[in-house]
C-alpha cells in the first residue's frame, strides 16, 4: 500500500473511532438545547423544559422495557413527588421509537415524558457515541448548565439525584 493512501486511511479510521467513543458532556458544560419526539408523538424542546424548572433531570437508558432500564426509570418514578418538590422536571431518553417509549411509559406508569431519539440528535448533543444505543447516564441541569452527572446507575438513580439536589439546595 502506498504511504499516502495508508496515512489517509489511518486518519479516517482515527476520526471514526474518536467520534464513536466520544466523551459525554461533563459538569460545567452548557446543557444542549435540542428537540425530539416524545412517547405521545409531540415534539419537546429541552431548552423549554430547562427554562420552566429550577432543575431538569435528563436520564438516558439503552433500551426500553429491559431490566436495568426499567429499574432506573422506576427509581425516578417512585421519587417523582420528591423530585417535583425540589423543583425538578424529569425527561427520559433512548433511541427507541415512539411506540416502544409509549409502551415503556404505560407499563411502568412513568409520570414524565420519554424522548424517542431515533435519529440520535439528543444522544449526540450530550456527547454520547450514538453507535447503537444511548449510554446509561443521568444529568441534572440548572440555569442552562450541567451541574451533576451520574453514569451507569440503575435502581439508585433517584437516590443519587435527590442527594445531589439536597446538597445543591443547601449550598
Amino acid at each position: 500500500m502506498k504511504p499516502l493512501r495508508f496515512l489517509l486511511m489511518s486518519f479516517s479510521l482515527l476520526g471514526f473511532f474518536q467520534s464513536a467513543f466520544a466523551d459525554s458532556l461533563q459538569v460545567g458544560a452548557d446543557a444542549p438545547v435540542v428537540s425530539a419526539v416524545t412517547d405521545s408523538g409531540e415534539t419537546l424542546n429541552l431548552g423549554d423544559v430547562y427554562a420552566k424548572n429550577t432543575y431538569t433531570v435528563v436520564w438516558f437508558y439503552p433500551k426500553a422495557l429491559t431490566g436495568g432500564c426499567t429499574k432506573q426509570g422506576c427509581s425516578l418514578r417512585d421519587a417523582s413527588t420528591e423530585l417535583t418538590k425540589r423543583g425538578a422536571a424529569v425527561v427520559g431518553v433512548s433511541t427507541d421509537n415512539v411506540e416502544a417509549q409509549k409502551k415503556f411509559k404505560e407499563t411502568n406508569n412513568f409520570p414524565f415524558p420519554l424522548l424517542a431519539d431515533t435519529d440520535k440528535k439528543v444522544v449526540k448533543a450530550f456527547g454520547q457515541s450514538a453507535m447503537m444505543f444511548a449510554s446509561r447516564e443521568c444529568y441534572v441541569i440548572k440555569g442552562g448548565k450541567i451541574v451533576y452527572k451520574d453514569t451507569g446507575v440503575t435502581e439508585k438513580q433517584a437516590e443519587n439525584v435527590l442527594a445531589f439536589l439536597d446538597r445543591d439546595q443547601k449550598g
